[in-house]
């Protein structure tokens, strides 16, 4: 409640800081284009400003998911796009605090010439702090469109030890479907029909099915069933699977546990029913034409925050060390690091999800960046150490910002020679 109370005093002065300034910039305008602006200005503001005020009294669970999802992310992200308007109004009001300053031992006025009139430095710290917060908004906006942009990723992977009877072997991943979080079935089953039109040997899905519950699934059951491949399709559990994030604090450990294990074997139950065999720290050995290659599955294993470790190599690992060629599924990429380099040197490709690229960044041909790269060194794409590879899927689905800014949904197509 502290911190809701804190984010609705910061937001209120960042929206007073950024009206003073639309009034300074404005002031040339007609009276009535200029109260037009400052009314739509307030108008905006304040139905974010009485929903965060309203947010400890409206019975949330009864909000429709859809609707909830796009107001809190255009209330973050009218947040920042405010917080980085002030940070130019900040340097401004500096400046012009120093120069008053200076003011005492000259007179002279400070002003920077475009095209050969004066423009004054408040005015354009003013209007360019203005253009990029709302150019921050409006790409945040924009993304809620890139959700259900599916895109294709294709990985030729080499390795040395890969029996030939493999060779060729085509595998499509996807990862953190959320299916809680979707509203369009039409545009997921676009996605679907991606998927299939591959013709993937195998299918595998590397964790977080769900937001919370399996419930979340009753109306795509149908549609992700659809998903088969002669191989298979495999999958394992991401931390959001558990439940862990719908329970609430005041319960006690027992009642908690109690909880994690009646979400975790309604998930069991779920991809039964999807027939996708579920990988609980075990593994799956393939055999075609005498030759024989692994592929392991854990239950979520994270090394960063607070995501939990329940998966248990060793005991996915157990009777695979005679198989030359291994492929784990594990949910968190930060387990590579952490376990899978340290002391797998035979598990020879790596599945991961979980990271989303942040569901926000930069991508282009030789650059890659995303603020989750603060947090993961490794979160998205291939990495190579010695002889053992990393493939981070970007997410099928979304969760929390409803939307892709610079980071699509992907559906991984790896080809193993």
């Amino acid at each position: 409640m502290r911190f809701l109370w804190v984010f609705f005093i910061l937001l209120f002065i960042f929206d007073f800081y950024v009206y003073r300034v639309l009034k300074y910039v404005l002031a040339a305008k007609s009276r009535p284009f200029r109260l037009l602006i400052l009314c739509l200005y307030w108008v905006f503001s304040g139905v974010f400003l009485l929903g965060l005020a309203a947010f400890p009294i409206i019975p949330f669970e009864s909000v429709h998911p859809a609707f909830k999802s796009y107001f809190l992310a255009l209330l973050i992200g009218s947040f920042f796009s405010k917080l980085l308007a002030c940070l130019f109004f900040l340097a401004d009001d500096i400046r012009r605090g120093i120069i008053a300053l200076k003011r005492r031992f000259s007179s002279k006025k400070e002003k920077e010439y475009k095209n050969g009139e004066p423009v004054s430095r408040s005015a354009f710290l003013s209007w360019l702090g203005l253009g990029v917060g709302a150019s921050l908004l409006g790409t945040f906006t924009y993304g809620f469109t890139n959700k259900y942009n599916y895109q294709v990723r294709r990985q030729e992977l080499s390795f040395k030890n890969l029996p030939d009877a493999f060779k060729g072997l085509k595998i499509v991943q996807i990862s953190d479907i959320h299916v809680g979080s979707f509203h369009d079935k039409a545009a997921v089953a676009s996605g679907i029909e991606q998927i299939l039109s591959l013709n993937p040997d195998l299918i595998v899905v590397t964790g977080d099915l769900v937001n919370d519950h399996a419930e979340e699934m009753d109306n795509y059951k149908e549609l992700f069933k659809l998903l088969r491949a002669p191989m298979g399709v495999y999958s394992i559990l991401g931390n959001h699977d558990y439940g862990l994030y719908a329970i609430p604090q005041h319960f006690s450990e027992d009642r908690r546990n109690g909880r994690i294990k009646e979400n975790t074997e309604k998930l069991i139950h779920l991809h039964e029913h999807l027939g996708w065999k579920l990988l609980m720290n075990e593994n799956r050995i393939f055999e075609k034409n005498g030759d024989k290659i692994a592929l392991l599955g854990v239950e979520n294993w994270g090394a960063k925050g607070n995501f939990p470790k329940y998966g248990k190599l060793e005991k996915a690992h157990s009777g695979t060390e005679n198989i030359e060629f291994k492929i784990l599924l594990s949910h968190d990429p930060s387990h590579w690091d952490a376990e899978v380099l340290q002391n797998y040197k035979d598990i020879n490709l790596t599945l991961s999800g979980h990271t989303h690229g942040m569901q926000f960044g930069v991508e282009t041909p030789g650059f890659k960046w995303s603020p989750v790269q603060y947090m993961y060194e490794r979160w998205a794409g291939l990495y190579t150490e010695g002889n053992q590879k990393l493939y981070i899927n970007r997410g099928f689905g979304f969760i929390g910002y409803p939307g892709r800014v610079g980071i699509m949904p992907e559906i991984t197509e790896i080809v193993l020679s």
